[in-house]
C-alpha cells in the first residue's frame, strides 16, 4: 500500500504539470494550426466524411488480401476511442471540473477533428508494405519521415515505448478495471473472475491479428453505440423538462466553474479546462497518435479519403456518445429536482466509476440502471482493449521485428504481458491505474505533435488535391446537365 500510494503521488504530480501546461498548449496549438492551415477541413469536408462513412456502410467488410476496409478501420478506431473515457472519464471530468468541463471537451474535439485528419493522411502516406503483404503504419513512420536523423529515431522509439506502456499495458488496465468495477456493482461477480474471463477471450482475439480485430469491431461498434444512445435518450425523454437547464449548466460553468466546484475563479477555470483537455484526449485520442495505426491499414483510393473518415470518428466519439453521457448525468444529478451534486458537495458514495450508474438508476431503478451501464461499458471497454492491443503490437514490431523470427517472438511476449496487465487491472486501485495511463498518454502526445507540425505541407497538399478533384467533378457534372 505504501509503494502504491507513493507511485500514485508521483504520477499525479507529473500529470498535473503535463496536463496543466504542456498538454493544453500542444493539443489546442496543433488543432488550431491544422484548422487554419487546412481552412477548417473539419467543416468544409464534414459532409463528405459523413457520406463516406454512412453512404456505403458495411457490417461485413470481407476478408482483405492485405489491410482492412475503410469502415473496418473506422470501426477499429472508434472501438479505441469509445471506451471508459466516454463514461468513467467524462464523469470524472464533470465531478472534478464541473459540467463546464464538457464544453472544453467539445472544443478539444472540434480542433481534434483537424488533427485526426492530418494523422490519418500522414499514416496513409508513410505506411509500408512488408514482404508478406502485411501493412504497417502509424506515427513512428511519419516521425521518421519528418526527421530522418538521430533525433527522429529517438522520437520514434520514445513514442513506441510510450504507446506500448500507455495502451498495450496501462490503458488495458483502465478498461479492465472499469469493466470489473461495473460488473461487480451490477452483478456482484468477484473481480478476479471477471479478470480471468476477460483475459481468456482476449487471448483468442489477439491471436487472430488485425483481420480478426477489425471483424469483431465492425460488428460490435455500431451495436454498442446504438444501444448506449437509445438508453441515454430514454433517460433524457423521462427528464425532458430538465434537459434545457442541463445544457445551460454546461455553458454557464464553462466560464463560471467556481460556482459549482468552489475555489477562486482562476483555480476553478484552470481545473475545468484541464479536465476537458485531459479527458478529451483520453476520449477521442486526436493528437495522441493511437488511431493512425488503424487508419494506416485501410484500403482507400487516396489518403484524403481516410482522413475525412477519421474526422467522423472523433465527431461520433465526442459530439454524440460523450454528449449523451454528459446530458444523462448532468440532467438528473445537477439539474433535476433532487440534485446529487450541488455547490455544497457530492452525494456520499458517488464517484466517477459509479456516477453514470446512479444517473441511470434514477430512471431504470437501482437494479436495472447499474446493469445497463455495466453492459454498455463491457462492450465499450472490451473493444477498446482489443484495438489498443493492436496499436501497441504495431510498435512492438517496429522496435523488435527486424526479422520474421524476432517479430514472432516479440509479439508473443508482448501479448502475454498484455494479458497479465488486463487481469491485474481488474484487481488494481482505480486511481493509480488512471494516473499511470494519463501519464503515458500525455507523453505520447509530445513526439506525435512535433512530427505533425513538421509535416503540415503533406496534409495541406492532400486537402488541395481533394478540392481540385471536387471542383473538376462538379464542373463536369454541371456541363453534363447543361
Amino acid at each position: 500500500m505504501i509503494m502504491e500510494q507513493t507511485l500514485l503521488n508521483l504520477a499525479s504530480k507529473i500529470n498535473a504539470y503535463l496536463s496543466n501546461y504542456i498538454l493544453i498548449v500542444l493539443l489546442i496549438g496543433i488543432g488550431l494550426f491544422y484548422s487554419i492551415r487546412t481552412k477548417f477541413v473539419q467543416v468544409r469536408f464534414f459532409k463528405e466524411g459523413m457520406k463516406r462513412v454512412f453512404g456505403n456502410i458495411r457490417f461485413r467488410g470481407g476478408k482483405q488480401k492485405s489491410g482492412i476496409s475503410s469502415f473496418q478501420a473506422l470501426a477499429t478506431a472508434i472501438a479505441a476511442q469509445v471506451g471508459t473515457g466516454n463514461i468513467v472519464g467524462a464523469c470524472g471530468a464533470i465531478l472534478v471540473g464541473g459540467p463546464g468541463a464538457i464544453f472544453w471537451m467539445w472544443i478539444i474535439a472540434f480542433l481534434g477533428m483537424a488533427t485526426i485528419y492530418a494523422e490519418a493522411v500522414l499514416a496513409q502516406e508513410t505506411r509500408i508494405v512488408g514482404e508478406n503483404g502485411q501493412i504497417h503504419g502509424g506515427p513512428v513512420y511519419y516521425i521518421k519521415r519528418a526527421y530522418n536523423n538521430k533525433f527522429g529515431s529517438f522520437l520514434a522509439v520514445f513514442f513506441a515505448v510510450a504507446i506500448i506502456l500507455a495502451l498495450g499495458f496501462m490503458g488495458s488496465m483502465v478498461q479492465s478495471n472499469s469493466i470489473a468495477s461495473c460488473m461487480n456493482e451490477a452483478f456482484h461477480i468477484p473481480v478476479w473472475v471477471i479478470g480471468v474471463a476477460l483475459a481468456a477471450i482476449c487471448v483468442f482475439i489477439f491471436i487472430g491479428g488485425i483481420q480478426r480485430i477489425a471483424s469483431v469491431a465492425e460488428k460490435i461498434v455500431p451495436f454498442m453505440a446504438l444501444l448506449y444512445i437509445a438508453l441515454g435518450l430514454i433517460v433524457l425523454i423521462v427528464n425532458i423538462q430538465y434537459v434545457p437547464r442541463a445544457i445551460g449548466l454546461i455553458f454557464k460553468y464553462a466560464f463560471q466553474p467556481q460556482a459549482i466546484i468552489g475555489g477562486t475563479f482562476g483555480t476553478a477555470i484552470a481545473q475545468a479546462v484541464t479536465q476537458g483537455a485531459k479527458r478529451g484526449l483520453f476520449s477521442n485520442e486526436a493528437g495522441m497518435g493511437s488511431t493512425p495505426h488503424a487508419h494506416a491499414v485501410a484500403n482507400v483510393e487516396k489518403p484524403h479519403d481516410q482522413g475525412v473518415v477519421a474526422m467522423i470518428g472523433v465527431f461520433i466519439d465526442t459530439f454524440v456518445v460523450l454528449t449523451v453521457t454528459a446530458l444523462v448525468t448532468i440532467t438528473p444529478l445537477y439539474a433535476g429536482n433532487d440534485p446529487a451534486v450541488t455547490a455544497n458537495g457530492v452525494m456520499e458514495g458517488m464517484n466517477k466509476a459509479n456516477m453514470m450508474q446512479i444517473a441511470m438508476s434514477r430512471v431504470f431503478g437501482s437494479t436495472l440502471g447499474p446493469i445497463f451501464v455495466a453492459v454498455c461499458l463491457l462492450f465499450f471497454a472490451f473493444t477498446t482493449i482489443i484495438s489498443w492491443n493492436f496499436f501497441g503490437k504495431q510498435n512492438v514490431i517496429y522496435l523488435f521485428g527486424k526479422t520474421a523470427n524476432s517479430k514472432k517472438i516479440a509479439t508473443v511476449i508482448y501479448s502475454v504481458i498484455a494479458i497479465v496487465f488486463i487481469f491485474l487491472g481488474t484487481i488494481a486501485s482505480n486511481d493509480l491505474v488512471w494516473e499511470l495511463t494519463d501519464l503515458f498518454n500525455n507523453l505520447m502526445v509530445i513526439p506525435n505533435v512535433i512530427a505533425l507540425a513538421a509535416l503540415s505541407g503533406i496534409v495541406v497538399k492532400s486537402v488541395k488535391s481533394a478540392e481540385q478533384a471536387n471542383h473538376t467533378e462538379n464542373k463536369a457534372k454541371t456541363e453534363k446537365e447543361q
